[in-house]
């Protein structure tokens, strides 16, 4: 959730970026509901990705209920600032977006399903925003792992640009880019509403389904 009322609302240079630091911020040891070790790396057959939909607390929350989904994480990436705080993310002035990186068994859940889960979920129209969040933070963005997530991600993009236009909607402002540097949010943000059932989210959809992974 947004702490500024005022920040930019265009991409900053890495010129105006701020510094940063050279090691990571401290956050947690292990995923607060199933006690894995939140550093942990991807195990043989599964496969990573992730996604920036707005506020990263919601965001967490649908994937680790999707079956198949091992191991969950909020962070920052697709900045400038190297180990930046959320503080100084909230200004506008790293270039980040808040994230959830997600481990998951594509014998469970497919790439496929897991982008239809991104598309359904939020609106990806509003630019640099989601709802009442409004920043540079809050942006919708795919951050892929190889060429194969990428053209999937992208021909996504179209069938669901197509399906909005059908419904009257807007265009999407989507970033897919390749997989930058993920920098992992303080501990609080982890799980944060599994630890706070009653936190906010502002998590919406648009009402359009995405027709990705279902022979379409």
């Amino acid at each position: 959730m947004s702490l500024f009322t005022r920040k930019p609302l265009t991409m900053i240079s890495a010129a105006e970026a701020l510094p940063g630091r050279p090691v990571p911020i401290p956050t947690a040891e292990r995923h607060f509901l199933s006690g894995i070790p939140l550093k942990s790396p991807v195990p043989d057959g599964m496969a990573e990705a992730t996604f920036g939909m707005g506020c990263f607390w919601g965001v967490e929350r649908l994937f680790w209920q999707v079956p198949g989904v091992w191991l969950t994480m909020a962070g920052y990436a697709a900045g400038h600032t190297p180990n930046p705080t959320y503080q100084e993310v909230c200004t506008g002035l790293t270039g980040h977006n808040e994230v959830v990186r997600v481990i998951y068994d594509p014998a469970v859940v497919s790439y496929e399903g897991l982008l239809r889960a991104f598309w359904e979920n939020h609106d990806p129209t509003q630019g640099m925003r989601q709802g009442n969040d409004i920043g540079t933070q809050y942006r919708s963005g795919i951050y892929t792992y190889g060429p194969a997530q990428q053209d999937v991600a992208e021909a996504s993009r179209a069938l669901f640009q197509h399906r909005l236009m059908r419904a009257g909607r807007g265009v999407v402002s989507t970033e897919i880019l390749p997989a930058p540097a993920f920098y992992y949010a303080e501990d609080y943000h982890q799980q944060y509403l599994a630890k706070n059932p009653g936190g906010y989210c502002g998590l919406a959809g648009t009402g359009v389904s995405c027709p990705i992974g279902l022979g379409v």
